[in-house]
């Protein structure tokens, strides 16, 4: 089973809880290597999520991609009211 967060899909089998990536953090980040992103845990409620650093820049640079998209949309649309307006 699967936990879609943002735009990661994250196996269940890959959620621990704050208390046992405290006390193992060097499995947890096992888990991470063999997975890419590992959802820590507090109270029962995904709180922190680890993944390889790697992967941080890829989704930093895929959610700038998404803006500039809707950016351009949203220029498009509105490409009458931006001409007008800069007369």
């Amino acid at each position: 089973m699967f936990l879609q967060i943002g735009c990661m899909n994250i196996d269940t089998k890959n959620l621990v809880s704050i208390t046992e990536a405290n006390q193992n953090f060097s499995r947890v980040a096992r888990m991470v290597d063999e997975s890419g992103a590992v959802v820590i845990l507090k109270n029962n409620t995904p709180r922190y999520l680890l993944i390889e650093f790697g992967n941080a820049e890829a989704e930093q640079l895929a959610s700038d991609e998404d803006a500039i998209e809707i950016s351009k949309r949203i220029a498009s649309k509105n490409r009458i009211a931006y001409d007008s307006l800069s007369k």
